[in-house]
């Protein structure tokens, strides 16, 4: 794969936050990064996550503390490849310590096929909880060169993490392995991992970029597709407009539900207390209802 993904780390993105003493500051720039390194590094990391609740990644702009939280990390974590540029140029002038996390994931094959200039490939490895347990391990193990004293605890808890990625794997093979369709239709092309992994079809509206309007001949498309295959359910996110998937709901017949695409827990989200595990068997329940799985 050509993305590149990397832990940073560094202090509190508000420049008034003080760390505690004696623990790896570590600066993160989206949620699922931010979950791994806080369930592998426990009581010995500080956690800055560069992305606020509710926000999406895609967009956004950093602050200058952010850039100096950057610029003063022990770890950053990021996702290359033109996910988050804004996060991608201030890690390229930083001096912290960048640890690359995807080099066993970049010869992965492109699942969606899609070819937005904006993007190099598809980033949303941790949708596939086999993949996410990689990023996992690959966590643990820069933790561990950070704080060798540490070594022992982290790779504990992340054995302890991948225990949890493998049941919920599990739940996805057995609640996807009998269903009336197969195809998924989303909102942007999020999901080519997860579909590769249990056996679906993601035909998405928009591609690898969420912002980039679908041509009309796409939409006909789609349209054609949904009334062919009986498709009942069109997928949106919480943290993009819904408009063009009413539009085809309405024209066709079929319902919208929503898919999270764990790049940001919403303010709602964060104060239940949801998580990685939560979200996704979420995720399941919603795709079970919309494949007429038994």
């Amino acid at each position: 794969m050509a993305f590149t993904m990397l832990l940073v780390a560094g202090p509190a993105c508000d420049a008034s936050t003080t760390a505690t003493p004696g623990t790896i500051q570590v600066v993160t720039a989206f949620y699922p990064l931010e979950e791994a390194v806080e369930a592998v590094g426990g009581d010995r990391v500080s956690v800055t996550d560069l992305t606020p609740p509710g926000v999406e990644p895609h967009d956004l702009e950093l602050t200058p503390s952010q850039i100096g939280a950057i610029a003063d990390a022990d770890l950053v974590f990021y996702l290359g490849g033109g996910f988050q540029p804004a996060v991608q140029d201030a890690v390229a002038e930083s001096q912290g310590r960048a640890v690359d996390v995807s080099a066993e994931l970049r010869t992965l094959p492109v699942p969606s096929g899609d070819t937005d200039p904006s993007l190099t490939a598809d980033p949303h490895v941790w949708l596939d909880p086999v993949l996410y347990g990689r990023i996992v391990d690959e966590v643990a193990r820069a933790l561990a060169g950070a704080s060798p004293a540490d070594a022992s605890a982290f790779g504990s808890n992340a054995e302890a993490f991948d225990r949890r990625l493998a049941n919920l794997d599990a739940a996805y093979r057995s609640g996807l392995a009998r269903c009336a369709r197969d195809v998924i239709v989303t909102s942007h092309a999020a999901f080519g991992y997860l579909a590769a992994r249990y056996g679906l079809r993601q035909e998405a509206i928009a591609g690898l970029s969420p912002d980039v309007e679908p041509s009309p001949q796409r939409l006909d498309e789609l349209r054609a597709l949904i009334e062919r295959d009986g498709i009942t359910t069109i997928f949106t996110e919480e943290l993009l407009p819904p408009d063009v998937a009413d539009t085809i709901a309405t024209a066709t017949g079929a319902t919208t539900a929503v898919l999270n695409p764990l790049e940001s827990l919403t303010p709602d989200e964060v104060a239940s207390g949801a998580d990685y595990d939560s979200v996704m068997r979420g995720n399941l329940a919603e795709l079970r209802r919309a494949l007429g799985c038994s």
